[in-house]
């Protein structure tokens, strides 16, 4: 058996985790590509082992506004546990890896024949459900800096690098500001010392630092899954 090292699936008992990854297939997260589309079906659900993906919704003309983070500690596609095909934003790959890839109907019929995978798929989509909440309100009330700090973060978390690729301009697009605030924000940070930028990558130099600089939303984001991972215990 693979190793599994998404961490819904290695939350499976040993022979269930078996069970269902037989019924997936490896896949390769590629920079940029568009895993889901507004308004049409899911055919997959994926969960990363590396890179993770940005769920962005489009409003009106309006640019792009990233509404969630799927990487390792989660999956994409958890509402298929609802019997709902569509969804109202698109996934895109923000960083490279590799996952596991299983057909919606196969997922479904793995929920129906596997009671643990439902258990935990069901735990997915409530943190999905309570993230979605909380970036809502992080970007209507805190200022720019204290939200790219959360963005670095969670960004390391799930590219499990202290390095990672990503441009201003993405950056811009995710949190829904103009560039020039993110140009502020990264270069006060850059010149305390909290990470380093050149040419579309970032390197966290203090992560404890930038962890201060943080909005309370990050701190918030990793208590919601340690909490729902503790109450399935």
């Amino acid at each position: 058996m693979a190793s599994a090292e998404n961490r819904l699936i290695q939350q499976l008992p040993v022979e269930v985790r078996r069970r269902f990854l037989d019924r997936c297939e490896p896949f390769d997260l590629v920079l940029s590509a568009e895993l889901s589309v507004r308004g049409q079906p899911l055919t997959h659900a994926c969960f990363p082992r590396t890179g993770f993906i940005s769920l962005v919704i489009d409003v009106d003309s309006h640019p792009p506004l990233e509404v969630g983070m799927v990487g390792r500690e989660s999956m994409l596609g958890s509402e298929l546990v609802l019997g709902l095909a569509k969804t109202p934003w698109r996934a895109l790959v923000q960083g490279a890896g590799s996952g596991w890839r299983i057909g919606a109907e196969a997922l479904r019929n793995s929920l129906a024949d596997m009671p643990a995978l439902l258990d935990v798929v069901q735990a997915s989509l409530l943190v999905r459900l309570h993230q979605q909440a909380l970036a809502s309100a992080c970007e209507r009330f805190h200022p720019i800096g204290p939200r790219l700090a959360r963005w670095l973060l969670m960004s390391q978390d799930r590219a499990q690098s202290d390095t990672f690729h990503v441009t201003q301009e993405f950056i811009a697009l995710m949190l829904g500001v103009r560039r020039v605030g993110i140009t502020m924000a990264a270069g006060g940070f850059q010149d305390s010392g909290l990470i380093e930028y050149h040419r579309g990558e970032v390197t966290v130099l203090n992560r404890t630092a930038l962890e201060a600089e943080a909005c309370s939303c990050y701190v918030a984001d990793k208590q919601i899954h340690a909490e729902l991972t503790a109450h399935r215990h």
